[in-house]
């Protein structure tokens, strides 16, 4: 076995756990941030729409990564991704928009009506994301990459 495949075999261990997670509760923080920005005080068009829905997509993965660390960054944005879509599939039902108007926050994480377009967006940023995760993790040598999935 050559040495980079048994060094990117290695888990994330100690340190490493806790750096990862504070890293994804710092961008959590930012990117949500980042998200209410754009939706109070962006006029409401179609590049805000895809910011928003990118922005979202960029927290579900992060917020997976701040839960299991350890777990590589592919499984993390299959988490991630299947989690966008599961609540842009909700929408169909039309319970996020009534309760929404409820409880309007409720509509930062469960949003309204049912767009396909967000499908898209969602799945594409959360493999951009993974994507950049995975590099970055294999710079680092801190994490599991070329398909490990322990």
């Amino acid at each position: 076995m050559a040495e980079g495949a048994a060094l990117s075999r290695r888990p994330v261990t100690g340190r490493g756990v806790v750096a990862r997670r504070a890293w994804a509760a710092v961008g959590i923080a930012v990117v949500v941030a980042a998200g209410l920005f754009v939706h109070t005080q962006l006029p409401d068009t179609a590049a805000t729409d895809i910011a928003g829905d990118a922005l979202y997509a960029v927290v579900a993965y992060l917020a997976v990564v701040f839960v299991a660390p350890r777990l590589a960054s592919p499984w993390a944005g299959t988490i991630a991704a299947g989690w966008c879509v599961a609540v842009e599939l909700f929408q169909l039902t039309g319970l996020p928009q009534v309760w929404g108007a409820a409880f309007s926050p409720i509509v930062l994480v469960l949003g309204t009506v049912f767009d396909a377009r967000d499908l898209l967006i969602y799945v594409v940023t959360v493999a951009v994301v993974a994507a950049g995760d995975r590099l970055l993790r294999a710079r680092r040598g801190d994490g599991r990459r070329a398909g490990a999935t322990g």
